[in-house]
This record gives C-alpha cells, structure tokens and sequence, in this order.
C-alpha cells in the first residue's frame, strides 16, 4: 500500500503515523525526520537544507522531491511505504505522480486527519507547555495553521479529485481516531 498521511500540525500525524506502520506499511517516510537527521549529521543535503531553515523559509520543492525520489526506490519502500509531511503542495503531489507513474505506480490513499482549529490550538499549546517548548505560543501557532490552510490545504481538493482522499475525524482518543483510520485503510487493502 502506498499512502499519503494528511493533516494540520497538532492534528496527530505523529501518533497515528506510527501506529499505520506497524500494522500496515514497510516504509514510513517522514521528510521532516530526514531532514533533521541530514541537518544532524552534517550531509551535503543537510547543510543546503539548514540555509533555509535558519532563515524560517520552506526547503525547496527539487530538495524535497529529490529527497523522496531517492528514498521511495529502496528496498523496503517497494513493498509499500506511507508518506508523512510530504507532498505540501501541488508541485510536490505532480511530481510525486510522475514518479510513480514511471515505475507504473500510484498512490492508493491519502487519509486527511480533521481537527477544529481550536482543539489544535489547544493541543498545540498543552504539548508546548508540557514539552517546556517556548516557540509555540498561539500566535506561532495560528500561523502555522494559516500557513497549512493556505499551501497544503488545496491538496485535499487535488486527491479527492483524483479518488484516493479519505478524511478521517481527528477528535476524540488516539485508539479511536486509529480505529477510523483502521477502517478506511482496510477497505483500501480488499
């Protein structure tokens, strides 16, 4: 199965990516991990993406695209693989299509996790406080949200066109929220 994992910041990506991965994926492909770990180990790839990000800007969409191309071709990634924090924009999802529509290939799901602004709102800033994360005060976070709503958002628009976009309630425990996604996922696998 190849899946896009969807959804606002606080949403619980993080939580349900990794529970997806244990029960249904090879390959779970966080681009933000391997950027972080890029930037950690000082890469050729790292140090082009830390310009950007001390500067607060996006990485490029050809690092991006670069990244994932080189990744969805190992080894584990052929059985399956769930993308998470990539595409975030229409160019990123096209190019994402041209690549797997050159090995003949495509994406199955895209499962949107939907939470009210508010509930992230407050998620956001009961992880910050707990976490003893000073960056993350509301207007950071109501930010990020524009920013979400503004340039990633249109992809639920982009799948749901193409067929594969499943939106999934966001709200209620982890168990739960997993429960829904279960369901979906395993109408996709028949």
């Amino acid at each position: 199965m190849r899946l896009i994992l969807f959804g606002p910041p606080g949403a619980g990506k993080g939580t349900q990516a990794s529970k997806i991965a244990e029960n249904y994926v090879a390959a779970h492909i966080s681009t933000g991990d391997m950027l972080r770990s890029a930037v950690k180990n000082g890469t050729e790839l790292g140090t082009l993406a830390k310009s950007y990000m001390d500067k607060g800007e996006l990485v490029p969409d050809d690092v991006i695209i670069g990244i994932i191309k080189d990744r969805i071709k190992e080894e584990d990634a052929k059985k399956g693989f769930m993308l998470d924090g990539f595409p975030r924009t229409i160019a990123q999802a096209d190019a994402l299509n041209d690549m797997l529509a050159a090995e003949n290939e495509s994406i199955d799901i895209v499962v949107s996790i939907e939470v009210n602004d508010q509930e992230i709102i407050g998620r956001i800033l009961e992880r910050a406080k707990i976490e003893g994360r000073k960056d993350d005060t509301e207007d950071v976070v109501k930010n990020r949200l524009s920013v979400y709503r503004n340039q990633t958002e249109p992809l639920k628009t982009y799948y749901q066109s193409a067929g594969v976009l499943a939106e999934v309630d966001g709200m209620g425990t982890i168990d739960e929220v997993f429960e829904r996604i279960k369901t979906v996922l395993n109408e996709v696998k028949q």
